[in-house]
């Protein structure tokens, strides 16, 4: 039987019974722990180290592993598909992939952590181009995290070796970069995810000040919230970010192993996890994506595993 949890600031035990734990908690959302697929290893449908998500026009989640040095494609139920990748220095050869996107056209992007360069490939995963390369200068990159594609087609991605965001056009051409090393308004300390809306503001999870900072299209800094601690509304480590269709902002957790859900403007909603390895409960949080029809798929990185949950009204 399904496990529901409500989710915020908890409260106090109101129902334990027939497999269902029920929390009083200050927010009015509801989610509901749906599946979990994965365990460590190397085979098919197996993880060592899940890093990023991305969608596909089909709706199957594409996951990236950093020590398999893969990329799985998983339908919406989570059944394994296919995979794609491997270490060598051929076409399709990663060194640390981590952070993947897909484009309308259904082209794949994945971003290399120690290579400091990123491939494409279209939608038969077919390699069709290698860009940028590791180092400091315009266009380079050192430690790419998660990226993802605007609504003007350019693709932002979070260099945390760089401290910046920087943007290509989807022919691997460099556009610009925002951001530097620092605590102040539009600097960052190792940007770990940099995903855009559809209506065109980047987000940008500042994971070593501990904090969400939000930019226009063009880099410009709009507002941010956040301060360390494991309160509502604070962070330890902030990583994954991704959208839901219901405007929702969904973030993860290194340091406090849960996920927090917010208003666009960052008013805090509630919260789900805890540390451990049972269903809602998590290991070194990464990346995190919200389907088309709500399913939140988390990635619960030191339990080699992907949790999906879903809100309910």
């Amino acid at each position: 039987m399904m496990k529901k949890v409500l989710l915020g600031v908890i409260t106090g035990i109101i129902a334990i019974g027939a497999g269902i734990l029920l929390f009083e908690v200050q927010g009015s959302a509801e989610y509901e722990f749906v599946t979990a697929f994965g365990s460590d290893g190397s085979g098919e449908g197996q993880f060592q180290y899940v890093e990023d998500f991305a969608i596909d026009g089909e709706g199957n989640l594409l996951v990236t592993d950093a020590i398999n040095v893969n990329v799985q494609v998983f339908s919406p139920g989570g059944q394994f598909l296919r995979a794609f990748g491997d270490s060598t220095d051929g076409p399709n050869g990663f060194q640390k992939p981590e952070g993947i996107a897909v484009d309308r056209a259904g082209n794949i992007y994945v971003a290399d952590y120690l290579g400091g360069f990123v491939k494409k490939f279209n939608a038969n995963l077919e390699h069709q181009l290698t860009f940028s390369e590791l180092g400091s200068e315009p266009g380079q990159t050192i430690e790419s995290e998660f990226m993802s594609i605007g609504p003007n087609d350019l693709l932002y991605l979070a260099d945390a070796g760089n401290n910046c965001v920087d943007v290509f056009d989807l022919d691997g051409q460099f556009q610009f970069r925002f951001g530097e090393r620092g605590s102040g308004d539009g600097q960052m300390i190792r940007p770990e995810a940099a995903k855009v809306t559809p209506d065109g503001e980047v987000f940008v999870t500042d994971y070593g000040n501990h904090r969400i900072q939000v930019f226009d299209l063009h880099g410009r800094f709009l507002r941010k919230w956040g301060t360390e601690g494991s309160g509502p509304g604070q962070f330890r480590n902030p990583a994954g970010i991704a959208h839901g269709p219901d405007g929702r902002v969904y973030t993860t957790e290194v340091g406090n192993a849960r996920v927090q859900v917010f208003t666009p403007e960052g008013q805090f909603i509630t919260q789900w996890g805890s540390e451990g390895s049972g269903e809602g409960e998590f290991g070194n949080l990464h990346g995190i994506v919200v389907a088309p029809d709500g399913r939140v798929s988390v990635a619960d990185t030191a339990n080699n595993r992907v949790q999906v949950f879903r809100r309910v009204e």
